[in-house]
């Protein structure tokens, strides 16, 4: 009888770097980790989202990112989103193994946000959000759109975001950071019954 022990399965993460007129970024993102973040992104709120999203998708992520913040956040919050999905959609390589659809109801006191995503390749955004505030404290709320829209493109993910109800913006965009840290910790989340890539495509 062998006592080999089984080889730990590979820590899946990846560095992206985007360097343009407006912006200069650097990302790094673990999904096999502990929650943690380091964050330095001259934008106070996407900060306060992202380490939400991080702790609650259990992942590890550092974003170093300087931006054109004198003209408004819009750049560095959208570029930090390209990146962001970049790095998904490099640690995740293949697929195979992972279960693929993720969903997750997240509330916020008196806001419920509701996220479900599906790893399928396919960019594609479905957004069911509208914020009483145009803005929370100096961000700007509109962004938020592009920051999951983006995600969503460079990550080849297939993104719903619903936010049910709520009145405080801030409780709501919160909710929805939270919710989809979680779906996205459901859908890339390894499972043992999968053999291969989860799709009767052979591809994802």
């Amino acid at each position: 009888m062998s006592d080999r022990i089984a080889p730990e399965p590979a820590v899946r993460a990846a560095t992206v770097k985007r360097t343009t007129t407006e912006t200069d970024i650097a990302l790094s993102l673990v999904i096999d980790g502990a929650g943690q973040a380091d964050l330095d992104t001259g934008v106070p709120f996407l900060e306060h989202m992202l380490d939400l999203f991080a702790r609650h998708g259990h992942f590890d992520l550092t974003v170093r990112a300087k931006g054109d913040l004198h003209i408004d956040d819009h750049h560095t919050v959208e570029d930090i989103g390209i990146c962001l999905g970049r790095a998904l959609r490099q640690a995740l390589g293949d697929k195979a193994g992972i279960r693929r659809f993720g969903h997750a109801f997240v509330p916020m006191d008196e806001a419920l946000a509701q996220v479900v995503i599906d790893l399928s390749g396919r960019p594609h955004l479905e957004w069911r959000a509208e914020w009483p505030a145009a803005r929370v404290g100096a961000f700007d709320t509109e962004l938020v759109h592009e920051f999951f829209w983006k995600v969503a493109l460079e990550a080849g993910m297939t993104l719903h975001v619903l936010v049910h109800y709520g009145r405080n913006t801030h409780h709501m965009i919160e909710a929805t950071f939270k919710a989809f840290g979680r779906a996205l910790d459901e859908a890339t989340l390894r499972d043992p019954r999968v053999r291969g890539v989860p799709s009767t495509k052979g591809t994802l």
